[in-house]
């Protein structure tokens, strides 16, 4: 992680299925600002693995909980559960919520971990978001900027 921020970004979802590529993207967005980050698929072991070490852990991904497209839900992880059915997973994985109370069972929490999810629309096969999801990109982008900045002072 880098010194600057100490604050490791992991932006959760595959690029190829349209509004389910938006987790990746606004990690690209914040290594853009010079902050650490990592892709992942969403496998709950993996996440676990990604951030073992780390103080502050942000995790970005897509969210279908029947709220507007483009909605933005905001957690934070270390003082209440995330609902288990807000993020997307396949049947041979874990979701992100249920990551994060293993995680917490086994006492391996970050001291810090704040989770968003973007309200998606379409996860059909294509690399371009459905317009609430484009538009909510600079939003949790700013918010996410906003809150380590205010974390930092």
């Amino acid at each position: 992680m880098s010194e600057a921020s100490g604050v490791l970004v992991i932006g959760i979802g595959n690029r190829f299925r349209r509004d389910d590529g938006v987790g990746p993207v606004v990690a690209e967005r914040l290594h853009e600002h010079g902050l650490d980050v990592v892709e992942l698929g969403g496998d709950g072991t993996e996440l676990m693995q990604a951030w073992e070490n780390a103080g502050h852990v942000i995790l970005v991904d897509a969210a279908r909980s029947g709220a507007a497209a483009g909605t933005i839900h905001r957690f934070d992880a270390n003082s209440t559960e995330v609902p288990t059915g807000l993020f997307h997973y396949s049947s041979h994985q874990f979701s992100v919520a249920e990551a994060i109370e293993m995680a917490r069972v086994l006492g391996r929490l970050p001291p810090r971990m704040v989770v968003y999810g973007i309200e998606g629309k379409d996860f059909s096969y294509g690399e371009e978001f459905s317009p609430e999801v484009a538009q909510a990109l600079d939003s949790v982008t700013q918010a996410i900027l906003g809150e380590i900045e205010n974390a930092a002072t």
